[in-house]
């Protein structure tokens, strides 16, 4: 049987969620705790792939068993196995051709900005000094709307067959003294969302104008766009799947 987790974690502590050879990772945590659970190596299969630093709120991953297992159970059992930094929210049964990444239907992720110095915030947002036009990033993010090919956003050495995403929302709104950017898509690229802010922000700096964003888009060119943001105030906040994955 196929089984999918609904997890959520702190991504100060790991080197992305994807395994590495020589640093920690989220699946690897997991795949520990499956496996002393389970009595027998787990393998799980994420959703996508966070890099290091990079947290979530909803993030979801699925493996195989031929075991009879409770599902309520193996959650209790696994959140006691696990650190502090990662919560499982729900173990359920689906088709056995479900996949967490390929049947994603959108990603929703938050970047949140510190537009003044907090300390109890620091490690959770990225702090900008200077003021910023939020009414220039807001019409900027309607241009994302306007495009497939998000190469320019994309890390250089990455081996994704095609650059196209689609994007259906991105907004820069005001939330408990922080600026927040939301941002939804089909998919995303390796480091697009910091990318994505990094220009924004620049833009909201006056360094570039608001219509410079097609030229940088159209570009394919990632020089062309913006800093990437550092990645401690990048959340995964929402993967959606058809409503008929469940058994």
């Amino acid at each position: 049987m196929r089984y999918f987790l609904e997890l959520s974690y702190n991504g100060t502590a790991y080197h992305g969620w994807q395994n590495q050879p020589n640093a920690i990772s989220v699946q690897e945590v997991i795949e520990k705790g499956l496996s002393t659970l389970l009595a027998e190596d787990m393998a799980i299969v994420g959703a996508g792939r966070t890099d290091a630093g990079v947290h979530a709120s909803q993030m979801f991953a699925h493996f195989d068993t031929e075991k009879d297992i409770n599902e309520t159970d193996l959650a209790y059992k696994l959140n006691s196995f696990l650190p502090k930094d990662i919560a499982i929210h729900d173990v359920f049964k689906v088709k056995p051709e479900a996949h967490t990444r390929f049947d994603a239907l959108s990603r929703t992720y938050l970047y949140r900005i510190s537009l003044s110095k907090n300390v109890f915030n620091f490690n959770s947002a990225y702090y900008v000094k200077q003021p910023l036009d939020v009414e220039k990033m807001n019409q900027a993010s309607k241009i994302l709307l306007h495009y497939k090919d998000f190469q320019c956003f994309s890390k250089s050495k990455t081996d994704v067959k095609t650059y196209y995403c689609d994007v259906v929302q991105a907004d820069w709104f005001f939330k408990d003294g922080e600026l927040h950017f939301v941002v939804k898509a089909n998919r995303f690229l390796r480091n697009m969302v910091r990318a994505i802010v990094g220009t924004m922000v620049n833009i909201g700096l006056g360094k570039i104008e608001v219509g410079d964003l097609h030229q940088i888009i159209q570009s394919k060119n990632r020089s062309e766009a913006g800093f990437s943001v550092p990645a401690h105030a990048l959340y995964l906040t929402k993967i959606e799947y058809p409503e008929d994955i469940k058994l």
